[in-house]
């Protein structure tokens, strides 16, 4: 029988910094400010005579999509007051330009932003099949699949969860780069703000998604930043961190949107007795 208490939620990506920037133009020389999460995202501000140039920074090694919203006075921009922008790893581009309307009265700046990993555009490719997260010839039993009603709806509406003890191998369902992943954490629990504390691995795919490995055991990443890994691959164990009630492990393809969110989408696993379009909870899984 389905544990209907079983469940997850995934810890969103980023946080949304904000920055207030008050400036008077025309001014003798350009000016750079920035503020920086984690040192993954950046936004630098070019102060110039004419207004605001607005660079964004990616420092990590994947695409992050920046959702940015600004507030201003006496400044004007073609991007409008809020945009999304995917960045490529490791690149510096700039973003928008804020013309001073009267360049002789004061300008004031402020804004907000927040990212996730991936890039918004990304299509994903339907006719992928995807190994099963365990090792070939193991087979476990789905506690929430598509659609189940207990959490996985909205942005979680395509992701499974399968019944697995904690210290069970957790293998790579798609090939790709790691983009981050994190496994310091101890504690499971069911309190709102549980999720931080959710031990977990993000894979890069080739046409920008992302497979995303949660809940895994402290210490149970096997795989560092920038590997790149292979199909069913050993990437680490799971465990029963963040926010749970008990040990499983949580798999899910998604693509970023906006404000640091993800959307999964749909896909399929390739299994021992052929293909899974649709994983049902209460079902028990075959890898091949």
């Amino acid at each position: 029988m389905v544990n209907k208490n079983s469940s997850c939620m995934r810890l969103l990506y980023g946080a949304t910094i904000l920055a207030l920037i008050g400036i008077l133009v025309p001014c003798a020389q350009a000016a750079l400010r920035s503020s920086c999460h984690k040192e993954w995202v950046c936004v630098e501000v070019n102060e110039t005579q004419s207004g605001v140039d607005l660079y964004l920074i990616n420092k990590s090694n994947a695409p992050v999509a920046v959702t940015l919203s600004a507030r201003t006075s006496n400044l004007e921009s073609p991007v409008g007051r809020t945009f999304l922008q995917t960045v490529p790893a490791g690149k510096r581009i700039l973003a928008a330009n804020y013309a001073a309307i009267d360049e002789s009265r004061r300008t004031r700046f402020r804004y907000w932003f927040d990212w996730a990993v991936g890039d918004h555009r990304a299509l994903h490719d339907n006719n992928h099949l995807y190994h099963l997260p365990y090792a070939t010839g193991r087979r476990y039993r789905v506690l929430q699949g598509f659609g189940s009603n207990f959490s996985h709806r909205g942005r979680e509406e395509y992701a499974v969860d399968f019944n697995m003890a904690v210290g069970t191998p957790v293998h790579a369902a798609r090939k790709g780069v790691v983009a981050d992943m994190e496994e310091s954490n101890s504690r499971g629990c069911w309190q709102k703000g549980c999720g931080k504390y959710a031990n977990f691995i993000v894979i890069l795919h080739a046409d920008g998604t992302t497979g995303e490995y949660y809940h895994l055991n402290k210490n149970g990443v096997a795989v560092a930043i920038g590997d790149e890994v292979r199909r069913g691959q050993l990437i680490g164990y799971s465990g029963n961190t963040g926010h749970t009630t008990m040990p499983h492990l949580h798999f899910a393809v998604y693509r970023p949107v906006t404000w640091g969110r993800t959307q999964s989408l749909p896909f399929r696993f390739e299994s021992a007795n052929g293909v899974i379009s649709q994983p049902r909870s209460g079902k028990w899984y075959r890898a091949d």
